[in-house]
């Protein structure tokens, strides 16, 4: 399994931090060709990083959410490497409001960012994995496409909205050799969960803020972008041949409890 990707073009989007990076290490570690496609121009450290390691990593700098920008990146891609075999849908924002607060720019901000850059970016992957009959494709969902926090109306719809693509994706383009997968990650320590903490609770110390939402995982604390980045290469990887159209949480039991506390003693029998 460590040169499982050998030969392969993998393009990650939003790779320019977090579990973006972390997954474009991860897939060139594996051996694959891997394209860095960011707005953020901290992508071409990380894609040097990759190439000082010995890995083959390139940073595109690309707005996703327009069409002729991510329609150029893919012509270039396809030009200089024949085509992408592999893709880590991962850019995305983060914006707190109820339907009340949030405005209808910033919910199309929201959605922009977090869908409209994803069906943009397959639409132009798959046209090029259909050529080779051959692909896979994971998206970063969200916990809260399953269960919201408050005040995050926008970013939850969004990743609901990714959950019901992934589905639609894969039912579409099964029979050309293409698989796509979505995961589903609980709270992540990355940048934009370090934002998110100085958002919510500006008066607190970031990491405790950060540990304090770890509590709410069963493992007792919040993830390494590392640890979700071996998934995403699981799924991308000919070991999962089998697996199309499923949401992976990767939320260290977050979805699995429910938030009613049961007395420590149960009450004794009634007599």
């Amino acid at each position: 399994m460590e040169r499982e990707f050998d030969g392969q073009v993998a393009a990650v989007t939003g790779g320019a931090n977090g579990i973006g990076a972390a997954a474009a290490r991860r897939l060139a570690a594996g051996g694959a060709t891997v394209l860095i496609l960011d707005m953020d121009e901290a992508g071409a450290k990380v894609a040097r990083e990759i190439t000082q390691a010995g890995g083959q990593s390139r940073f595109m700098l690309v707005d996703l959410r327009q069409e002729s920008a991510v329609e150029e990146a893919f012509s270039v891609i396809l030009k200089e490497t024949g085509g992408i075999d592999l893709l880590h849908c991962n850019a995305g924002i983060q914006r707190y409001g109820t339907v009340t607060e949030t405005s209808f720019a910033l919910w199309n901000e929201v959605f922009s960012a977090n869908v409209s850059s994803v069906f943009l970016t397959c639409r132009h992957a798959i046209g090029q994995m259909a050529r080779k009959r051959a692909g896979a494709v994971v998206i970063t969902a969200s916990v809260q496409a399953f269960a919201s926090q408050a005040g995050v109306a926008a970013y939850a719809a969004s990743k609901g909205a990714l959950v019901s693509l992934t589905r639609a994706l894969a039912v579409d383009h099964a029979a050309q050799g293409i698989r796509i997968n979505a995961i589903a990650p609980g709270s992540v320590d990355t940048p934009m969960l370090r934002w998110s903490a100085d958002v919510v609770a500006p008066e607190t110390n970031q990491n405790e803020v950060i540990n304090n939402w770890g509590q709410s995982h069963l493992l007792g604390r919040v993830a390494y972008p590392e640890e979700i980045a071996e998934v995403v290469a699981f799924l991308l990887s000919a070991r999962a041949s089998f697996v199309t159209g499923s949401i992976y949480p990767v939320d260290g039991g977050l979805l699995s409890q429910l938030p009613v506390r049961l007395p420590a003693q149960p009450p004794e029998e009634p007599r």
